[in-house]
Formats: structure tokens, C-alpha cells, sequence
């Protein structure tokens, strides 16, 4: 535990820091298995609503979630003591299980294993928000492959392209 000087008497006590601040702002991004367009908009509303109520139920914050057809991008804030894949096993876990009970003719649903997460400053939350928000004109130009090793290229992720889509 870390400690901060105290500021009253000679300088030489340490008052031990009583609690633990944070703000951890994630960029989470992935993709429905093999990629298939199965994210239509009569369901991409309820989907979204369901993974944010995933996120509120692991104590942490969807403050923006959107995507296409075939992936899904969040802004979330999430608490310190959850490991991030933890909380995105148990979204995708779950969202899984609530579209084979909720919408039958998606029985064949699922998300792909992987996922890519990029830590994200206060300072650039309000872009990133507006990146996830613009994603029906982003993909216009850009597919969800080229964008995400765009991504993984900003945040500086070491990667084997050849791995990336197995």
C-alpha cells in the first residue's frame, strides 16, 4: 500500500492512502464467430442495451455501444478489482445465452473467442465516443478487418497478422 506524506507535524510521518482511485476508461472491441452479419438493426438496440446491463452487472459503466452487422465496439468504464477478461467473458457469455432464449431465429448466435481491448485517457474519451458512435459511416469506407489492425497498430499491440483471423 502506498503511502503520502503528511502534511502536518515535522515532515517525517507517512499516512498510509485509504482508499484506491482510478478511472479506467476501455476500448473494447469483437467480432460475432467468423464474422457473420448477424448483428441486424431490429436487434443491434436490444443486443446493446443487454451487453450494457452485462457491464452495469460486473460494476462497471457502458458509456457508449455501437457496431455493425458483424462486431461490436464499448466504451466502458470498469472497476480495478475486475479483470478485464473476466468481464468480457461473462458479456459475451451472457449476451450469447440471452440471444438463444430471446430471439429464436438466432439460434446459430455466437461471439468469436477473441477480443481486442485498448485502454482509453479521459482525454481522448469524448473521440472515441464519437468513433464508436460513427460506426455505420466508418464502414463505408473501411472494413471491420482493416480498422481492427488499425487499432491494434495505434495502441502499439505486437501481432501476427497471420493469427489475428484464425
Amino acid at each position: 500500500m502506498g503511502t503520502l506524506s503528511h502534511e502536518r507535524g515535522n515532515g517525517d510521518e507517512d499516512v498510509p492512502m485509504a482508499h484506491s482511485y482510478t478511472n479506467l476508461l476501455y476500448h473494447i472491441v469483437f467480432a460475432t464467430k467468423d464474422r457473420r452479419p448477424l448483428i441486424e438493426p431490429a436487434i443491434a438496440t436490444r443486443l446493446h442495451a443487454y451487453l450494457g446491463g452485462g457491464i452495469r452487472g460486473e460494476g462497471g459503466t457502458a458509456l457508449i455501444i455501437n457496431g455493425t452487422p458483424d462486431h461490436v465496439h464499448i466504451l466502458a468504464r470498469l472497476r480495478q478489482d475486475k479483470a478485464l477478461s473476466d468481464v468480457v467473458r461473462s458479456i459475451k457469455a451472457n449476451t450469447s445465452k440471452w440471444v438463444h432464449q430471446a430471439l429464436s431465429s438466432l439460434q446459430s448466435f455466437a461471439w468469436q473467442t477473441g477480443y481486442g481491448a485498448f485502454t482509453v485517457s479521459e482525454s481522448q474519451g469524448e473521440k472515441v465516443r464519437r468513433y464508436i458512435l460513427d460506426q455505420e459511416a466508418h464502414h463505408r469506407k473501411t472494413t471491420f478487418e482493416e480498422e481492427f489492425v488499425a487499432l491494434l497498430r495505434a495502441h502499439g499491440v505486437s501481432f501476427d497478422p497471420s493469427y489475428v483471423w484464425a
